[in-house]
């Protein structure tokens, strides 16, 4: 059982994932954090993919270059598989938001939801990086 209180936006997530052949969401911080997720997946398997995907956008941004970009640049990465795809989006600073879905789903208007999530959420989805994090508290 998710506790309200450790998932806060946890139903920003759920209504992204009204969508057709959408399967799980979650937010994270850069740092591979897990901040929220959707009621289809559970807190240990979202913070497990929330590390990975924090992985996945660093791969990403760390090859914006290869583009002609800079890591900043970045906004959206679509994994594929013979299963579906995984969405991964810059949700604000320092925040991603990741979903999944089969491989029936409309892509575009998957990727047109995620954006207007972002848009809509602001500053809620923003998380600044961590400073002092070897200092007492």
């Amino acid at each position: 059982m998710t506790d309200p209180a450790h998932n806060k936006l946890g139903w920003m997530l759920d209504n992204a994932m009204q969508m057709p052949e959408t399967k799980h969401a979650i937010l994270l911080s850069a740092d591979g954090l897990l901040m929220a997720h959707s009621t289809s997946i559970s807190r240990d398997d979202a913070e497990r993919h929330a590390a990975a995907m924090s992985g996945l956008q660093a791969l990403a941004r760390g090859t914006a270059e290869f583009c002609g970009e800079t890591a900043a640049g970045w906004q959206q990465t679509i994994s594929e598989f013979p299963g579906g795809y995984v969405f991964l989006v810059a949700a604000g600073t320092g925040a991603y938001l990741a979903v999944s879905a089969s491989e029936r789903v409309d892509m575009e208007a998957v990727s047109f939801r995620l954006q207007e999530l972002v848009q809509r959420l602001g500053k809620e989805l923003t998380s600044p990086p961590r400073q002092d994090a070897g200092s007492p508290a």
